[in-house]
């Protein structure tokens, strides 16, 4: 796993969500930017004209958001209907770019040792106001508390919506993006950090991105959601083509989305193991090579998208999740994992593959704690879809194996190049469909050559994964990819041997229940992670509890079927081979349905409650 600093710019159309809206919302939605600005522009004239002796209008939004073209097309419509304008931007109010260095310096700490390429860091803590200057902001609010009559002022940039702020605006309005979309665009040069006034070098910018700016931005859109102080909702992915709704449009779409079972939009990224199942399977076009990673239901890199009228209007999961997450969720997910979709799911494709991913390790709570600010662990899963000949997943030490002279030996290929048997070290189990490893953090693994792997994790923002040995392989870049073998030596649990992984993590099916032309077996449990897996066999049909949770589906044999609630089977979902569906926690019970000819297995992912 790897942050999505690089997504394929491929739109996957097939993800689409058909809740049923009501025709009013669907008739208010607006699209187009300039048609959008017009919209806002005639509610600001409504108020100037109303008597206010002035009119505030604050236009936030997620990161790579361009706010340029809609402040540019609102204040032209004002002026036209004979009201004046002000322009004012958040750059004016930020702390320099030396205070704001200095401030965040201790989330992005420059250890070479433990970190040689700088790739991981700590999640930022505070809120915009720290990154605001008091006295710029004072000027700025005594000039909005002042506004001559029929004038209004538009104040754009990250944090125009902030606690400081956000008592003196009339009108808010949020262009929201998709990470997907951000990262691209951050790749291009057309995203800058907060309070920077020029793009920083791509990694610097993404670090600082994923561990500072995303967490403050995330924060405030997440209070303006739950507090219902949105007024303008736009989608904002095209710069020439916004949609925009009101506020309480939003929560009508997206609170109906939430009693559907449904599936988010996959994001591609290529990598230097990358396989070729997936990029069949979908029919990716031609020229996307090595297909590495999916990231099918990755919460904080993925988005939904809602059919309306045949259009299709995209919105971030996150933005889905922080709306409405005791729906999604449950009550008690909700709370205990603070409102985060606490599971990830994404396929790693070495089917036909040059190679194995890296031997790699990934840390536990404590250290996700002490050195991220994480919530919890980096625990993972394997579960095996389809293979070629001589498939293997890595898991654990070998039996008499020396794991400090496989650390030693690491270190020194990390040094000088040279090779490593790692076989002689590692475990393996050979690779069959069907086949779940789960991965608790601490536990050496590797998913190898041949296979078609879904990966489950758990929560955490970002993904830290110490590669102990990459085969001294280069990117497509020409550079040795990075080694973390000084984190690794840190978490690596030696103890885990082959014995240990049969015993407790490559355990055999249980058994968990059997019907009509159905049988269920447990396949993935451990006390040591939070989540369960499950694997339905499927001729016909089943129904199945929530338990006031959600579960996770995913169709990894057969041709479709039908995912539906029992008590209202118009929220439904047609699950294709390989699709990823959430069925959510506001359906109480569902039904699988099998509707292609052949026989179908469903893997099936919950939180445990037994602990």
């Amino acid at each position: 796993m790897s942050f999505m600093f690089k997504p394929l710019a491929y739109d996957d159309h097939t993800a689409i969500n058909r809740p049923d809206i009501p025709a009013s919302v669907r008739e208010d939605l607006i699209f187009g930017t300039v048609q959008s600005a017009k919209r806002i522009a005639e509610k600001a004239v409504s108020l100037l004209k109303s008597g206010k002796s002035g009119c505030v209008i604050a236009v936030d939004g997620y990161a790579s958001a361009k706010f340029s073209d809609l402040s540019g097309a609102l204040s032209q419509a004002v002026r036209q209907s004979g009201c004046r304008v002000v322009l004012r931007s958040m750059d004016e109010v930020y702390k320099s770019v030396e205070e704001l260095d200095a401030m965040v310096a201790e989330c992005l700490p420059q250890n070479y040792e433990e970190d040689p390429v700088l790739l991981f860091g700590k999640l930022y803590e505070g809120s915009f106001s720290d990154f605001i200057d008091g006295e710029k902001a004072e000027k700025l609010l005594e000039e909005m508390r002042n506004l001559p009559e029929r004038t209004l002022m538009v104040l754009t940039g990250y944090g125009s919506t902030s606690e400081i702020f956000s008592p003196f605006t009339n009108l808010k309005a949020y262009i929201d993006v998709t990470p997907k979309s951000a990262a691209i665009r951050a790749r291009e040069g057309r995203l800058i950090n907060v309070g920077d006034k020029t793009p920083r070098p791509f990694a610097e910018l993404m670090r600082r991105n994923y561990f500072v700016d995303f967490e403050i931005i995330l924060k405030n859109r997440k209070r303006l959601l739950t507090q219902n102080e949105i007024d303008f909702y736009i989608c904002g992915d095209h710069d020439e083509d916004f949609v925009l709704m009101s506020g309480q449009n939003l929560e009508v779409i997206l609170s109906s989305l939430a009693r559907y079972p449904f599936r988010t939009k996959p994001v591609y990224l290529e990598g230097i193991w990358g396989g070729e199942f997936i990029r069949k399977v979908r029919r990716l076009p031609s020229e996307y090579k090595n297909i590495a990673w999916v990231f099918d239901m990755i919460p904080m890199e993925v988005s939904i998208v809602v059919d309306a009228d045949g259009r299709e209007v995209e919105f971030p999961f996150f933005t889905f999740i922080q709306k409405c997450p005791t729906p999604i969720m449950g009550e008690k997910c909700t709370e205990r994992f603070g409102g985060y979709f606490p599971i990830r799911f994404n396929y790693d494709d070495t089917y036909h593959s040059n190679g194995n991913m890296s031997i790699q390790v990934h840390p536990y709570e404590s250290v996700c704690k002490e050195y991220y600010n994480e919530k919890g662990s980096q625990d993972e899963a394997y579960y095996v879809i389809a293979t070629g000949h001589g498939a293997k997943t890595y898991l654990g030490f070998n039996e008499g194996a020396d794991p400090a002279e496989f650390v030693a030996l690491a270190k020194q290929s990390e040094k000088d190049g040279s090779d490593l048997d790692y076989a002689k070290y590692v475990n393996h189990v050979d690779s069959v469909p069907g086949r779940q490893v789960m991965i608790p953090g601490g536990t050496i693994h590797a998913s190898g050559r041949n296979q078609l792997i879904l990966e489950l994790g758990s929560l955490t923002i970002g993904s830290y994964t110490y590669k102990m040995y990459d085969y001294n392989r280069r990117d497509s870049e020409g550079n040795l990819r990075p080694i973390h073998s000084a984190m690794g030596e840190k978490v690596l649990h030696t103890e885990r041997t082959a014995g240990w992984v049969r015993d407790n993590i490559a355990i055999e099916p249980i058994p968990d229940g059997e019907g009509d032309g159905w049988k269920q077996y447990i396949v993935g449990k451990t006390d040591l992670m939070y989540y369960q897996t499950k694997q339905l066999y499927l001729e016909k049909k089943a129904e199945f509890s929530n338990d006031g949770q959600f579960t996770v589906l995913t169709l990894v044999d057969g041709e479709e079927v039908k995912v539906y609630s029992k008590s209202h089977p118009e929220f439904c979902y047609r699950q294709k081979f390989l699709d990823i569906v959430v069925v959510p926690a506001s359906i109480a019970d569902y039904v699988i349905e099998n509707t292609g000819y052949q026989p179908a297995v469903v893997h099936k992912t919950m939180l445990r409650t037994d602990n």
